[in-house]
C-alpha cells in the first residue's frame, strides 16, 4: 500500500506543479481597450425544447449594451413545447436587439441537431448582417449587459480568432454544488486554460455556451461543416480553428452565466455520461486508464489515510494525507470561484468516485446503442 500512496502524491505534485496551473482561477478575459471601429456581430443561439429557460436568457441577450451592429438569430431546433413562439412573445415584449427565429427542420445525416442549427444560424446572418464575427451562445446562457462589448473588445485588442468563456454554471441545490463546481476543476484539469491560450501548443479547448468566433477564421477552418458530426462540439471547434492557423482564449467568466437548473442528481449524471465515452474517443483501453487513473488519483488518498490510521502504519497515513491535502488545496480556488465553503473541499474523492462511474455508465450506455442521447437523439460514434 505504501508504493502506492506514495505514486498518488507524486502524481499530485505533478498535477500541482506541471500541469498549467489548470487549478487556478484567475484566467479572465484578457486586457482589452475599445477599438475604433465596432465590428458588426451575428448572435447565433440553437434551441430545443428550452421554454423553461428562455425567460430568463434571451431577454439577457436582446439588451446588450453594444456599440455596433448586432443581431440575434434563434434557431429552434424541432422543439415542441413552443420555443420559437416564446422567443417571438418575450423580443416583442422586451425590445432591444433585432431577433431572428427559424427552424431548420431535422438535420441531415451525419449532422448532430446544434450543430445544424448553428449551420443554419450563420448561414442567415451571412444573408442578412454580413458579420464579422459571430456569437455563438447556448439558450440557456445569460449574459450581462456589456457581455459582447467586453468579448469583441477583448479579440481585437489582443488578434484573437476565437474568444471562449466557460459560463458560470448554476450551484444552488445539494447536488449542483457538490458536481458543478468539480465539472469545471476536472475540465481544466483535462484541458489547463494557459496550456489552450499559448499560441504554438496543441492543447485546444472552448466552453460552448459562449463563442465568439471570427467569421473569416470560422471559414478557414471550415466551421460548421468541418465538425459537423462532433458530440463535444466546443472542444472540436477551437481544434478545427487552432490547427486552421487561428489564435484562440479560453477562460473563466464574470459576466456569463448558465441559468439551467439541475434539481436532481439523474439530470447532473445525464449532462456528464452522454459525452464522457466520446470524450475518451470510444476506446476501451483509454476507458481503462481513466477508470484507473482517477482511482490512483482521488481514491487512493483517503484510503490510504484510513487504512494507515487503522493499521498504525504512519507512512501509508502520512503519504495519503499529504495527497489528500493537496488535492483539496487545489481544489479551493474553484470552490470560492462558486461560492461554496471550504470545507467541501474533502468532499472530492466522493465526487470523483461519482464521476468515475458516469464515465463508465457513459461506455455501457454507448455499448446498448444509447450513447451520446440528448434531447431525444442519439448520435452514433463518427
Amino acid at each position: 500500500m505504501e508504493w502506492i500512496g506514495a505514486g498518488s502524491l507524486l502524481a499530485w505534485v505533478w498535477l500541482l506543479l506541471g500541469q498549467g496551473f489548470f487549478w487556478r482561477t484567475d484566467v479572465r478575459l484578457p486586457d482589452r481597450r475599445d477599438p475604433e471601429r465596432w465590428p458588426t456581430v451575428a448572435v447565433v443561439v440553437p434551441a430545443r425544447d428550452e421554454a423553461v429557460v428562455l425567460p430568463d436568457s434571451l431577454p439577457s441577450l436582446l439588451g446588450q449594451k453594444y456599440p455596433g451592429r448586432a443581431e440575434v438569430f434563434l434557431v429552434d431546433d424541432g422543439s415542441t413545447d413552443g420555443t420559437g413562439a416564446l422567443a417571438r412573445q418575450l423580443a416583442a415584449a422586451r425590445g432591444g436587439l433585432p431577433l431572428t427565429v427559424s427552424a431548420p427542420g431535422e438535420p441531415e445525416p451525419g449532422w448532430t441537431g446544434k450543430l445544424w442549427a448553428v449551420r443554419h444560424g450563420i448561414a442567415m446572418a451571412r444573408e442578412r448582417v454580413a458579420p464579422e464575427y459571430l456569437l455563438l451562445t447556448d439558450a440557456d446562457i445569460a449574459h450581462d449587459p456589456d457581455s459582447l462589448r467586453e468579448l469583441v473588445a477583448a479579440a481585437r485588442s489582443a488578434g484573437l480568432d476565437l474568444v471562449s468563456q466557460m459560463a458560470r454554471l448554476r450551484a444552488v441545490t445539494f447536488w449542483e454544488r457538490l458536481i458543478v463546481p468539480a465539472f469545471v476543476y476536472f475540465f481544466g484539469q483535462l484541458y489547463p486554460f494557459r496550456w489552450v491560450n499559448r499560441p504554438g501548443a496543441r492543447t485546444a479547448a472552448a466552453a460552448g455556451g459562449c463563442v465568439l468566433l471570427r467569421r473569416e477564421a470560422a471559414e478557414r477552418a471550415g466551421i460548421p461543416d468541418a465538425i459537423r458530426h462532433a458530440v463535444i462540439d466546443d472542444v472540436t471547434l477551437a481544434r478545427a480553428v487552432k490547427r486552421s492557423g487561428g489564435t484562440i482564449w479560453l477562460g473563466l467568466a464574470d459576466r456569463v452565466d448558465s441559468v439551467r437548473p439541475y434539481p436532481r442528481p439523474a439530470e447532473l449524471w445525464r449532462m456528464v455520461s452522454r459525452s464522457a465515452y466520446a470524450q475518451l474517443r470510444h476506446q476501451p483501453l483509454l476507458l481503462l486508464g481513466t477508470v484507473l487513473g482517477l482511482a490512483l488519483v482521488y481514491l487512493v488518498p483517503p484510503v490510504a489515510l484510513a487504512a494507515g490510521l487503522a493499521d498504525g502504519d504512519t507512512a501509508v497515513a502520512a503519504l495519503g494525507g499529504a495527497a489528500w491535502a493537496v488535492m483539496c488545496g487545489t481544489y479551493l480556488p474553484m470552490l470560492r470561484y462558486y461560492g461554496q465553503p471550504p470545507w467541501a473541499a474533502p468532499l472530492l474523492p466522493f465526487t470523483a468516485l461519482l464521476y468515475l462511474l458516469m464515465t463508465v455508465d457513459s461506455a455501457v450506455q454507448h455499448y446498448r446503442g444509447r450513447g451520446a442521447a440528448w434531447k431525444g437523439r442519439t448520435y452514433p460514434a463518427p
